[in-house]
């Protein structure tokens, strides 16, 4: 478990939002001043994967709007990050997203990230949310058959901008529209006799 600990550093080759090669890409360089979703896939041209990196790219500019980076990793090589990029979505494909794509081709980061599938060797469907001091806030960990909910991941990106900003904390069934409270026993008890319906 990796939350409230330093994101370990990584430099892997990847591919860029435009499609071109990067050689030598830094993480801890790359992220400064930013949120970032850090995730994981098992392996490109597969099946569940392209739904879910779809609907990240479809959220892309929401997550900018936050001010948070995507970054995508799996152990495929980047050439074969590329090929899916430029195959057509009708085909099993993913078309021209938006954010980098990492190769993990000897998967040490999945290893540092301690996110390896042991029946498969390719990484499980991790998801980490690194504050702008690097800290891991979130991480989800699902096994090869289930897509993640991005827009929850949205949800936790709302809540770790909304604790940095105001400092207070995000109860149950939050989200932007509902109502914090302070970290505290006067926060909590005027939150319960308020507030209880949004826990429903």
């Amino acid at each position: 478990m990796l939350v409230t600990k330093k994101a370990p550093n990584f430099k892997a080759e990847g591919v860029s939002k435009k499609g071109e090669i990067i050689r030598n890409y830094n993480f801890k360089k790359k992220i400064k001043n930013n949120n970032t979703i850090l995730f994981f896939w098992p392996l490109d041209f597969t099946f569940v994967c392209p739904s879910e990196i779809i609907a990240l790219n479809n959220r892309y500019d929401e997550f900018k709007k936050r001010n948070t980076n995507i970054i995508g990793i799996s152990i495929d090589s980047i050439y074969t990050h590329i090929a899916w990029r430029n195959t057509p979505i009708e085909k099993g494909g993913i078309g021209k997203i938006k954010f980098i794509m990492i190769s993990d081709l000897n998967k040490k980061i999945q290893n540092i990230y301690n996110v390896k599938d042991p029946n498969t060797e390719t990484s499980l469907r991790a998801t980490f949310l690194v504050d702008k001091k690097r800290i891991i806030r979130y991480q989800s960990i699902y096994d090869l058959s289930i897509g993640r909910n991005i827009d929850e991941i949205l949800r936790i990106t709302d809540a770790v901008n909304h604790n940095e900003k105001y400092n207070k904390v995000c109860p149950a069934q939050w989200n932007i529209n509902k109502k914090s409270l302070n970290p505290d026993n006067k926060g909590i008890t005027e939150y319960l006799s308020k507030h209880i319906k949004d826990l429903d």
